[in-house]
């Protein structure tokens, strides 16, 4: 008796063993052919089976770009039973031909007992018949939308904080009524200097604005990002939009000797900081010390990240002659295996330096 009974506990357990769920796709890859850009999204399916002995379900759906995006069946799938996935490409933009995969991870055993194993993987393809130019483009205006256009919206500039920068933005009116075009709202730092058009741009009118930038009145330093707006009776897109990427530094150029020998000096403990390694979605913090070996206050003008998953403060902006401050990065790792690497900028008013870089790393297993 005992060792039937042993027998039955071994074939239970081997049964147990083998009960699990396993997914089989019809086909693999989904082929739209010849598709037109000006058509608009295309989808696939692609059917599968739960060929195991357990309820399946996808754990994962995970488009390999963003111009894909997936819909699948939620919830378990009975051994026999079938589900699907639902691929989607835009082609708008996207001429030529594309191959693009989608990355699939179930309740599988391999899964579940490792979660680096290597997900499944469907792929689309086909190619985009480029469109013809619209109007807009033909004329030399890309961005945006509506039918009254900025033809290069985006600026870049390096200024001096005692500097003042004017650009040129050039307007078309495609529509068949007139199009008034006034500020949003006012700003101190950008003023419209002239324009060669009234109040209203004419159909089929094209012209430009004037507007200047003015470091001064921004009363900040480091890179700063401005969206300027303007209001508009346009009947697709009303609000008309430029865009500033202005890094502003300071001006140091007026200090006399006396004052350069008594100006603040910036000095950190370490200009490599590494957090090391660290496992997924934690949080962690290391310090950085920044002190003043000048003869006059130092002052902390902007502390910039170039990675928004690290993130910096500082214990004080004003760091006297002889003091120290701490500058406090907190860093939250990805949900995801990856080397992550930033920089962050400590903008003084050290003459001599006033831009220190701090090079941060982790690794996230």
């Amino acid at each position: 008796m005992k060792k039937l009974s042993l027998l039955m506990v071994a074939v239970m357990s081997a049964l147990f063993c083998i009960a699990q769920p396993e997914i089989k796709f019809e086909n693999s890859t989904y082929d739209f052919g010849k598709i037109k850009e000006e058509g608009g999204k295309v989808t696939g399916k692609f059917i599968f089976t739960n060929v195991g002995n357990e309820p399946l379900e996808l754990t994962n759906v995970r488009p390999g770009c963003g111009c894909t995006a997936a819909n699948y069946t939620k919830g378990a799938i009975a051994p026999g039973a079938q589900g699907y996935i639902e691929a989607t490409y835009n082609p708008y933009n996207r001429p030529g031909a594309f191959n693009k995969n989608i990355r699939v991870t179930t309740n599988e055993p391999r899964f579940l007992e490792n979660d680096k194993a290597t997900p499944h993987m469907i792929f689309i393809k086909g190619e985009v018949i480029k469109r013809p130019p619209t109007q807009f483009e033909i004329a030399g205006y890309k961005n945006g939308s509506g039918m009254m256009r900025i033809k290069e919206p985006n600026v870049k500039h390096n200024l001096l904080n005692t500097k003042t920068a004017l650009d040129t933005f050039y307007v078309k009116n495609f529509w068949t009524k007139p199009v008034s075009i006034q500020f949003e709202k006012p700003y101190e730092y950008v003023t419209e200097v002239s324009r060669n058009f009234g109040a209203e741009l004419q159909p089929g009118q094209e012209g430009f604005i004037v507007l200047k930038y003015d470091a001064s009145k921004r009363k900040k330093f480091g890179q700063i990002k401005d969206d300027i707006q303007f209001k508009t009776n346009d009947s697709i897109e009303q609000i008309k939009r430029v865009f500033y990427s202005v890094n502003i530094q300071e001006d140091f150029s007026k200090m006399t000797p006396k004052q350069l020998k008594n100006a603040p000096v910036s000095v950190v403990s370490t200009e490599n900081l590494q957090f090391g390694e660290m496992q997924k979605n934690v949080s962690k913090t290391e310090t950085v010390t920044i002190a003043n070996e000048g003869k006059s206050t130092l002052y902390i003008r902007a502390i910039e990240s170039s990675n928004a998953l690290f993130k910096a403060n500082a214990s004080t902006m004003e760091i006297p002659a002889g003091g120290k401050a701490d500058i406090t990065v907190s860093f939250r790792a990805p949900g995801r295996a990856s080397n992550q690497n930033a920089t962050i900028d400590i903008i003084t008013n050290d003459p001599k330096k006033p831009v220190t870089t701090v090079q941060m790393s982790a690794k996230i297993l």
